[in-house]
């Protein structure tokens, strides 16, 4: 190996360690996982972690990144030997951390690397991190919120069509089958291509729905066995065991969601829980409509804008139609569909709903 090539390959392996870093604190886990051979690991024994693999490495990051409230990786410079198309190394590690549980510190680390010379550039092979150094004490500063949250503007507006196929890609690895639409008249188009005449259906307390018109299709149209006008004419008092019969188990559940994550997860939030059960898995089929605007990065945002951006205006409905608060009472995240095909997923190009 010649000097000079000797003196790229070091400049491409120290830009491949900051890369790390940036996709790190920019919470992109797709880039991040990028960056490793399709068999490389990260191993984390202190935590312990260890994930093997692209998909790994993406759905790994998004469980440990859901817990933070803030965090700050710094890399300094370490070793690089090279031998030939492949290289060991050594980078250091300051960070400082705060979980949303509380848990705190500062700690010193050292990442023990070996990289390998792909086609698309230098990877890691393996990155094993060591903690050399942990303080637990309360930290004194705190994260703004512009840091530790994403912008209110991230939650209205429509994620580009980029954004969208990566959103795509990610929930059909997980088992899902994804569609991407122009906007709800195609949606409404759609659907009733996928759910045959005569079905039973359930359709949730959904603005997309309502602001669609697909709510009216489904429930007035004459063509479905519609589960929820059955389920409004029934006695809560009486009949509150068939009601929850009706709503577990139809032919196919259509809703929204509050959030989908471009790591290929969705979010359902309820007051009464009472539409979960079907969406979970008791209704043979599901179709959710999903407006470009509840794309978000991971969970953590995910659960961010329903507390900062879907509550309030679901607060200000149930107010206005009700005369009572809405409250987040029950929690859906579907990360992947044990049956694949199960569970459809129409993507919009543009916002509907909240």
């Amino acid at each position: 190996m010649n000097d000079f090539q000797a003196i790229a390959d070091r400049v491409e392996i120290e830009a491949l360690r900051g890369e790390f870093t940036d996709a790190v604190m920019m919470r992109d886990r797709p880039r991040l996982a990028a960056l490793f051979t399709p068999d490389g690991a990260l191993r984390m024994p202190n935590i312990p972690v260890e994930q093997i693999g692209r998909e790994e490495i993406i759905a790994g990051g998004e469980r440990l990144q859901a817990q933070w409230d803030f965090f700050v990786q710094n890399t300094h410079p370490g070793t690089i030997e090279l031998d030939g198309d492949t290289a060991t190394g050594r980078a250091y590690i300051q960070e400082i951390a705060r979980t949303l549980d509380g848990r705190q510190g500062q700690n010193y680390a050292v990442y023990h690397d070996r990289y390998r010379r792909t086609e698309e550039g230098w990877r890691f092979a393996e990155r094993v991190y060591e903690v050399r150094y942990l303080d637990t004490s309360p930290l004194a500063g705190t994260a703004p919120a512009s840091a530790r949250s994403a912008p209110a503007a991230s939650f209205t507006a429509p994620a580009t069509d980029e954004r969208l196929e990566r959103v795509a890609a990610a929930l059909r690895a997980n088992n899902f089958a994804v569609e991407i639409l122009d906007d709800v008249a195609e949606a409404r188009t759609r659907i009733k291509e996928l759910i045959p005449e005569g079905s039973s259906v359930f359709t949730g307390a959904s603005e997309t729905l309502r602001l669609s018109g697909i709510d009216e299709d489904l429930n007035a149209g004459g063509a479905y066995d519609a589960v929820r006008p059955r389920i409004l004419s029934i006695d809560r008092a009486t009949g509150a065991d068939e009601i929850r019969r009706l709503a577990a188990c139809p032919d196919y559940v259509v809703n929204s969601v509050a959030a989908v994550t471009e790591t290929g997860s969705l979010v359902l939030a309820s007051g009464s829980g009472s539409q979960l059960p079907a969406n979970a898995g008791g209704a043979a089929h599901a179709v959710w409509v999903v407006g470009a605007q509840k794309v978000v990065p991971d969970l953590g945002a995910a659960l961010r804008r329903v507390e900062e951006h879907v509550l309030p205006l679901e607060n200000s409905r149930c107010q206005a139609v009700y005369g009572q608060d809405s409250a987040v009472n029950r929690l859906l995240v579907l990360h992947a569909d044990p049956h694949p095909g199960r569970g459809t997923v129409l993507l919009l190009r543009e916002a509907v709903g909240y």
